[in-house]
């Protein structure tokens, strides 16, 4: 064990117990076993669970116009899930990125191949947003990601020119009027076919949507998501 490892030890995200890191899978094993993983039939397009087994497609996905093609997630957005990348978020946890990207490589791996998936660009933050933080969680995973997957990753074209309001304290018409003409492609050179966009968490799909919208006019044509967490479908 390095003087690192004794200064700052590695904790698990959702307990917060000092783990060797090297031993493990990056959380301690109790709680992998209660991590909310998506099983059975998901929402054919925002990957949200369903409860029935025949249905395609999530409520909300029956009503809206996504602009983005297909998504996925890997836990529910409660509990350990909820509790862990808020830690990853707001309090400078950067080194759960690795574990996180891990997951999702392990759980869609098979999907990113068969998606073609040419480029993986993350949800940009705005500016000030990023100076408070000091770093940007989506890009993090992006990075992990495309070093697991061998994809290149595009961190500095798709670029956030507002900056919103949370989007958890807003209602739908709010939201969608928040992220409207929030995003913009800033470099010339077109981006390719496929694209794949990470972010933490999926609720509405608007932030997705926009972001999707301006890749598309940039000159992609097909643009999927991962997050590490969504909301409940039904």
């Amino acid at each position: 064990m390095s003087i690192l490892d004794i200064l700052y030890p590695y904790t698990c995200p959702f307990c917060g117990k000092v783990i060797e890191r090297a031993k493990g899978r990056g959380a301690c094993s109790s709680c992998m076993d209660q991590l909310p993983y998506i099983r059975g039939p998901r929402c054919m397009q925002c990957g949200k669970p369903l409860s029935d087994e025949n249905q395609e497609y999530c409520y909300d996905c029956l009503h809206t116009h996504h602009i983005y093609d297909r998504g996925l997630s890997l836990w529910l957005h409660q509990s350990l899930a909820a509790s862990a990348i808020y830690q990853f978020k707001f309090h400078n946890r950067r080194i759960y990125s690795h574990f996180f990207a891990e997951q999702m490589a392990e759980h869609f791996g098979d999907n990113i191949r068969r998606w073609g998936i040419q480029l993986i660009v993350p949800v940009p933050l705005s500016r000030k947003k990023r100076r408070q933080r000091g770093y940007n969680q989506a890009e993090l995973l992006a990075k992990d990601i495309g070093k697991l997957m061998n994809i290149p990753v595009e961190c500095k074209s798709l670029v956030r020119i507002r900056n919103t309001k949370p989007q958890k304290k807003l209602d739908m018409r709010a939201r969608r009027s928040n992220l409207r003409h929030a995003f913009a492609w800033k470099n010339r050179w077109r981006p390719p076919a496929c694209v794949l966009l990470i972010d933490d968490i999926y609720t509405t799909g608007n932030t997705i949507d926009y972001a999707a919208q301006v890749l598309r006019r940039a000159g992609a044509q097909k643009v999927y998501f991962l997050t590490i967490s969504i909301g409940q479908g039904y």
